[in-house]
């Protein structure tokens, strides 16, 4: 497993024999969506990390698209975009399915887990314009108004998770940007801290999620996501601070 992230000129570790193989970064959500995937179905796998600045030239090899996640798995190629990637996962590894087996309620996650760009995107002016005086009520409108979605859903299902007693697919999809959404505050200031009274249940499933043990296996405090997100928007990401940690 690589720790440091591999870049150019580096070589490729040779695939661990029984081990599927994650190629990832370590502050990308959409890898970690990958991560958690593998974690709550208990799937064994390796990591090698990318830095995504000054790429290895192997990468295109795994990804025409020069990007992760990306999996490897002995005797059959890589796979790349993260929700074919947990798809495939969810329909070769089914001892624990993270999907509803129920065609609609299936359907209805999809929607919602597409449905979450709108949350990302938003998500994204805000954390931009977090230290700059052009942020604006629009901006956090905007981020606040696309997760009411997920508010009224939960009120809905009545159910601790998306998924029911416990966490599937459409918490997974969607926790890596929660998981986030913590960092606002210190990049921002208090303005930045969801309304309790405007997501309650929404506050409560975080809470929950939090304490999953699939969560728990790449969780970051949001203090080191703001530092990565800083060095990024300055210009020069650092994929390895978790090295000096």
């Amino acid at each position: 497993m690589s720790v440091k992230h591999l870049g150019k000129g580096s070589v490729n570790p040779p695939l661990e024999k029984g081990k599927l193989r994650l190629y990832s970064m370590r502050f990308c959500p959409y890898a970690q969506r990958v991560h958690l995937v593998l974690d709550a179905k208990k799937i064994p796998y390796d990591v090698v990390n990318i830095n995504l600045t000054e790429k290895p030239e192997w990468l295109v090899e795994k990804s025409p698209l020069g990007k992760v996640p990306v999996i490897e798995l002995e005797d059959h190629g890589t796979l790349y975009e993260s929700l074919v990637i947990c798809d495939f996962l969810d329909e070769k590894y089914p001892e624990r399915p993270l999907h509803y087996k129920d065609p609609f309620k299936k359907a209805k996650d999809k929607i919602a887990i597409e449905f979450f760009n709108k949350v990302i995107s938003a998500m994204y002016k805000v954390h931009y314009h977090s230290s700059s005086s052009s942020l604006s009520e629009e901006h956090l409108e905007e981020f606040f108004g696309a997760l009411e979605y997920y508010e009224r859903e939960l009120v809905q299902r009545g159910k601790p998770f998306f998924g029911g007693t416990r966490p599937g697919m459409l918490d997974y999809m969607i926790w890596p940007w929660c998981e986030r959404s913590d960092m606002l505050k210190v990049l921002g200031g208090e303005q930045f801290v969801l309304p309790k009274e405007r997501f309650t249940r929404l506050m409560e499933w975080r809470n929950a999620m939090r304490d999953d043990e699939a969560v728990l296996g790449s969780y970051l405090e949001p203090q080191y996501h703001a530092k990565y997100f800083q060095s990024r928007r300055a210009g020069y990401p650092d994929y390895d601070l978790l090295l000096s940690k």
